[in-house]
C-alpha cells in the first residue's frame, strides 16, 4: 500500500466529475444574492482536511457563512482543542455541549445503539494509543489495549436533556467518526435555507450532493481506489451523500512489517481487518451513511451485506481484500467501474 500525502489525499479520496452546464427554471436568486446560473465555491481547510464547498447562486456572502459554520462546529467538538466542549468533558469526565455540538452528539450515540457497538465513540483512548492523533504511531502492548477496552463503552456516556454530559471512569469520547457527515447534512440544510437548490460539498471522504446539477441531470461521485491515487469508479447521485471510509486514509508500517491503520474495531482493540479495504455508502442522510461506512468496514463483507439486507434503506460500494468490488443491487447498474483495474465486480442481491 503506497503512503500519499495530504495533497494526494484531497485529490484522491472522493474525485467528483460534474457536467456542470445548463440551468434550473423556476430558480430564484433574491434569498442568495447570487447568479442562480453561476456556479461559486469557496474552499477552505478544516477537521484535518480540505474542503471545497460549491453552490449554483451562491453569494459570498454565504459561501463564508457555511465555512464559518464548519470552522465553528469543529471549535466545539475537537478532541484535540483544549477549548472544546469535548476536549473539557474528556478532560474533565463530565461537562456541558451545547447547540450543533449536543445535537451531534445525541445522534452519535443513537447511530452506536442502532449500529450495535460496531462504531463507538467511546473508542478515543485506544486510537491515542496506537498514536493516530498524535502521529507518533505505536504498537501497543496486550496488556495495554486490554486495560483500555475495559472503558469502551457508549452506553456509558450519559447526555442528559440540558445538555449535561458525564463519562463512566477513566473514559474518553471522540466524533470524528461522524463528524463529516453531520456537517455534509448541517450545510445542505443551511443551502437550502438561503434558496440554494443545486450544490456539492466535498469534504475530505465525504461528499454531499443537493439537489442535482442545474440541467436535473446527477452528480457523478467518483470513488477512491483504495490501492492507488485513482478512481474505482463513478456513481451518479441526485441529493444523496457518498462517504467512503478505508484503511488506505491513515496507516502506518510497524517494525513488524504490517500496517496497521486507523479504523479500530471496538471488540478488539486493534485495527480492523476482516476483509475489507474499504466501504463506500449511499444514502440520504450524511451523518447515517458517515456511520455506516465506517461501522460496516469493521463488520467486514458478509455482515455488511447482510446489514444492508435487513435495513434496505442506503446502498454500499464495498471493496475487498481479494480485489473483489461488491456493489449492492440497488446501485449495480449504476455504479461505473474504471476501466484496466484489477478487481472483479459481484452484485450483493436482497
Amino acid at each position: 500500500m503506497k503512503k500519499r500525502t495530504t495533497i494526494a489525499l484531497l485529490i484522491g479520496i472522493m474525485v467528483l466529475t460534474a457536467l456542470l452546464a445548463g440551468c434550473r427554471s423556476g430558480t430564484e436568486p433574491a434569498e442568495t444574492g447570487g447568479d442562480p446560473t453561476e456556479l461559486n465555491s469557496k474552499e477552505f481547510f478544516a477537521m484535518d482536511t480540505y474542503m471545497e464547498i460549491r453552490g449554483y447562486g451562491a453569494s459570498e456572502e454565504l459561501l463564508d457563512e457555511a465555512s464559518k459554520a464548519v470552522t465553528d462546529l469543529e471549535k466545539l467538538i475537537s478532541t484535540t482543542y483544549d477549548g472544546s466542549e469535548i476536549a473539557q468533558i474528556n478532560a474533565a469526565g463530565s461537562g456541558t455541549v451545547t447547540g450543533e455540538a449536543e445535537e451531534l452528539l445525541l445522534e452519535s450515540l443513537f447511530l452506536c445503539d442502532e449500529l450495535q457497538g460496531t462504531l463507538d465513540i467511546s473508542i478515543y483512548p485506544v486510537v491515542k494509543a496506537w498514536g493516530f492523533t498524535t502521529g507518533e504511531h505505536r504498537i501497543p502492548a496486550d496488556s495495554e489495549i486490554d486495560a483500555l477496552l475495559e472503558k469502551v463503552d457508549y452506553q456509558k456516556v450519559l447526555l442528559n436533556d440540558d445538555g449535561t454530559v458525564e463519562l463512566g471512569e477513566g473514559m474518553q469520547i471522540d466524533l470524528g467518526a461522524v463528524a463529516k457527515g453531520y456537517t455534509g447534512d448541517m450545510l445542505a440544510e443551511l443551502f437550502t435555507d438561503a434558496g440554494i437548490t443545486s450544490a456539492l460539498f466535498s469534504l475530505g471522504g465525504n461528499v454531499q450532493c443537493l439537489g442535482s446539477k442545474l440541467g436535473g441531470s446527477p452528480w457523478n461521485v467518483g470513488i477512491q481506489d483504495p490501492e492507488s491515487e485513482g478512481i474505482l469508479g463513478t456513481v451518479p447521485v441526485i441529493n444523496k451523500a457518498v462517504v467512503t471510509s478505508g484503511g488506505y486514509e491513515r496507516y502506518f508500517e510497524g517494525p513488524d512489517g504490517e500496517i496497521y491503520w486507523h479504523i479500530m474495531d471496538p471488540a478488539t482493540g486493534r485495527p480492523a481487518k476482516n476483509g475489507l479495504i474499504s466501504a463506500t455508502i449511499v444514502g440520504d442522510s450524511g451523518i447515517r451513511c458517515d456511520a455506516l461506512s465506517t461501522a460496516l468496514f469493521i463488520m467486514g463483507p458478509e455482515k455488511a451485506a447482510d446489514f444492508w439486507r435487513s435495513h434496505k434503506d442506503f446502498e454500499m460500494i464495498l471493496v475487498t481484500e481479494d480485489h473483489k468490488i461488491l456493489v449492492s443491487e440497488g446501485i449495480a447498474e449504476d455504479f461505473t467501474p474504471e476501466s484496466g483495474l484489477d478487481y472483479t465486480v459481484e452484485t450483493i442481491n436482497y
